[in-house]
């Protein structure tokens, strides 16, 4: 599937600011199903930008403008062509636990199987497994388990934006019996971690039609989740939609939770208050795409070296400055 993306993310400040430094997870993943065509990133007020991979190997993008300006808009265009995953099996045999209890495999992904930032435990998240019975679902094995999983939150919660923030814990959507795609992946990942399966949080795109009933908003980005199962490597499955991934799903970064991979992130300088907007278009490419693979970043080349390990945080350390930290819900 061809799929022409385009998210545009803007903040706008009732004062000038002086100073933006900024960090962007946009650029779809490249991967054995998923290969990117093309990447552009546009910058209002224009910036030089640096690129380099995260911890998690995700491309990471950033910039800072040093120059007072009262808006910052970030377009960022992908073109990408994605394949159908393969074939998910009906089930797994029960030994695929004992596979999953290896010391080596628990030390390969020892991020993926603890508790971090949103998605961790509480004693909300303790009633809700015991009132649900999820501790049961470990008599099955454990591919069953997380579709079933899937299948509960999708039933359980309903989509409503504006309940949650995006710094929201698990327990808003708990009390609220609604959320969002962010909200339902983290709850789903502390799940999995707590039945001993590495789950990590994949922040991306998905492309909906009138053929599909999802319930994501199709103006926004999305977000779902990977578990790892020894016999089958990592397995997306979206509890918001209670699929597993598809060609229609567009990975732009993994990580343990949303803090690891938002779309934006970055701080200002300055004393005023903010406005951010976002939109984000994911449709069908009108033509075959047989360009090479390019990365174009607003008429800059990005560069990568060992000075651009991370942005540049000499504004975070400016003397007694105003710095605020904005982010984006999905």
């Amino acid at each position: 599937m061809l799929l022409e993306i385009r998210h545009v993310t803007r903040y706008e400040y009732v004062q000038p600011v002086r100073e933006s430094v900024m960090e962007v997870w946009m650029q779809p993943q490249k991967s054995a199903r998923q290969r990117l065509v093309s990447f552009d990133l546009d910058l209002d007020p224009p910036a030089q930008v640096f690129s380099y991979p995260d911890t998690f190997g995700n491309a990471v993008y950033h910039f800072d403008v040093p120059q007072p300006h009262d808006r910052l808009t970030i377009t960022a265009r992908s073109a990408v062509e994605t394949e159908v995953p393969p074939e998910i099996p009906a089930r797994l045999d029960m030994g695929e636990w004992d596979r999953l209890a290896s010391d080596s495999l628990r030390g390969d992904n020892f991020d993926y199987l603890h508790a971090h930032g949103f998605a961790r435990g509480s004693p909300e998240l303790d009633a809700f497994i015991n009132g649900m019975g999820l501790s049961d679902y470990k008599h099955r094995d454990p591919l069953s388990a997380v579709r079933a999983l899937s299948e509960l939150i999708y039933g359980a919660f309903a989509y409503e934006t504006g309940v949650t923030r995006a710094d929201s814990p698990i327990e808003d959507v708990l009390r609220a019996g609604k959320g969002v795609c962010q909200d339902f992946a983290h709850l789903m990942i502390a799940v999995c971690r707590g039945w001993g399966l590495p789950a990590r949080y994949v922040s991306g795109y998905l492309f909906t039609d009138r053929r599909h009933p999802d319930r994501s908003d199709p103006d926004a980005s999305h977000a779902w989740v990977e578990v790892f199962l020894p016999s089958l490597r990592w397995v997306g499955i979206d509890p918001t939609n209670n699929t597993f991934a598809t060609e229609r799903h567009v990975i732009c970064a993994v990580g343990r939770d949303y803090r690891d991979v938002p779309p934006s992130r970055g701080v200002f300088k300055g004393d005023t208050v903010s406005q951010l907007s976002v939109g984000v278009s994911v449709r069908r490419a009108r033509a075959a795409l047989s360009d090479p693979e390019f990365l174009r970043v607003a008429g800059h080349s990005p560069r990568q070296g060992p000075g651009s390990r991370r942005a540049p945080t000499g504004a975070e350390a400016r003397h007694q400055q105003r710095l605020h930290q904005m982010q984006q819900q999905q």
